[in-house]
């Protein structure tokens, strides 16, 4: 078994969570090991090297994430929080999710033009990841590229992207 399968395989499904139907994925065991999670942010980053500035992280399981890639990639850390989370707010888009809605904002004084990669932890629905391009480019950033730790193919997600989207496991 090569490592990128080992640190899928260290991916916890948990049924019924947060609510009855929503099956969640738990990454916490690929966090918490060194050898799954490099080669995890290698194989998310990878096919964006060198085509941006600062990795984007959709709170709270992207941040992990995006944190994670933005150093090994050497760029800086863009984060994009829930609502209410920011004191001073550049921009905000609200969207749905496969349970509810919601709101992601993202904080003053980025600069306009910067390339960013967008990542997340899981490709659902795609309203996310969505909402996350949108807010930047609201601020006038360039998003580069759009990568997920996992997408859960049958929830149809990349279609609202457009197909253009990374993901390093599909289940």
């Amino acid at each position: 078994m090569d490592e990128l399968d080992r640190a899928e395989r260290l991916i916890a499904t948990i049924p019924d969570f947060p609510q009855e139907g929503v099956v969640f994925r738990d990454i916490s065991p690929l966090l918490a090991d060194a050898a799954a999670l490099r080669v995890a942010v290698d194989a998310l980053t990878g096919p964006f090297a060198g085509q941006f500035d600062a990795v984007a992280g959709i709170e709270a399981r992207g941040f992990l994430l995006a944190g994670a890639a933005a150093i090994a990639a050497g760029v800086g850390l863009v984060p994009i929080r829930k609502a209410g989370k920011l004191p001073r707010v550049a921009a905000s888009v609200s969207y749905s999710l496969e349970y509810g809605e919601a709101v992601v904002e993202v904080p003053e004084g980025l600069p306009r033009g910067m390339r960013v990669l967008l990542v997340d932890d899981v490709l659902a629905t795609g309203g996310t990841l969505r909402a996350g391009r949108e807010v930047l480019g609201e601020i006038g950033c360039t998003v580069t590229g759009t990568a997920a730790l996992m997408e859960i193919a049958a929830l149809g997600g990349r279609a609202v992207l457009g197909g253009d989207v990374h993901s390093v496991f599909v289940v």
